[in-house]
């Protein structure tokens, strides 16, 4: 009989009684991945562990059911007391910070990204298809209409920025396959602001945004974008909704009919 798939918070809390130490959000999601606890893993794995356990957290401090979850720093976990109990691995006793700010305000600004992504990689058209993933295996996500702004590199260097507004990201790369930069880029990053859902579908902008939230989504951009030598901390902010490109479909199949191709031509 087929073993039932657990949920979300039962995979969540089988990966950390089975750790030693504290877990970041990414590195549960990864091992639920790698120990297989989930099939259906939708479009924004990561975003969904993290929510899980601060929203557990959350309804805790509110008077709800206490969280089996505790925050030992910002993105990381461990199982509060009893619960820490698992798989035979006696879990460290953590420094309790609850009372720390649980989400990372960025995450309401900046929704989704992605780096280096590789032009080549795309079907370039004015609908092209720009699919990224959050882990091997989730839902692709097609980001041709995201709004935001993105960089376009010669190899490492930056060469131009700008920004997807009226017309969508898609389109906007697309135009510049054709115009005075058409050959001076080969990859490209993006930063995006529509809200993707667990099914991978992009939901309308934000009416607007709290002030205080700007900032450290601005420096997240930037820090992320500029890869600034004497900034110690990398990445981490906007862990959670990096995806990862995944080559067109048809541009893969065009790939393997000419290396086939080419091997039955050879002698």
């Amino acid at each position: 009989m087929e073993q039932q798939e657990l949920t979300w918070p039962q995979a969540i809390q089988r990966v950390l009684a089975a750790s030693p130490t504290p877990l970041h959000y990414r590195q549960i999601t990864e091992e639920i991945i790698a120990r297989s606890l989930r099939r259906s893993l939708g479009a924004t794995p990561a975003a969904t562990v993290s929510r899980d356990i601060t929203v557990s957290i959350k309804n805790g401090r509110m008077g709800g059911p206490e969280s089996p979850y505790v925050r030992v720093a910002p993105g990381t976990f461990t199982l509060r007391g009893p619960a820490a109990r698992g798989d035979g691995v006696q879990q460290q006793s953590p420094t309790d910070v609850d009372d720390a700010e649980d989400t990372e305000p960025q995450y309401e600004i900046i929704t989704s990204f992605g780096m280096f992504w590789r032009r080549i990689d795309v079907k370039w058209a004015h609908r092209a298809r720009l699919l990224g993933v959050q882990e091997i295996g989730a839902t692709p996500v097609d980001f041709c209409e995201q709004r935001g702004i993105y960089l376009l590199y010669d190899g490492r260097e930056v060469i131009y920025v700008g920004r997807s507004t009226d017309r969508p990201l898609g389109l906007r790369l697309y135009e510049h396959t054709s115009d005075r930069l058409a050959t001076r880029w080969d990859r490209f990053s993006w930063f995006g602001l529509l809200p993707v859902t667990e099914v991978g579908e992009l939901k309308p902008l934000p009416g607007s945004y709290e002030s205080a939230k700007l900032i450290p989504a601005l420096e997240a951009v930037l820090v992320e974008a500029l890869e600034p030598r004497q900034n110690r901390k990398r990445g981490d902010d906007l862990a959670a909704v990096e995806y990862f490109q995944h080559v067109d479909p048809e541009i893969e199949t065009n790939r393997l009919r000419v290396a086939l191709d080419e091997r039955l031509r050879r002698p």
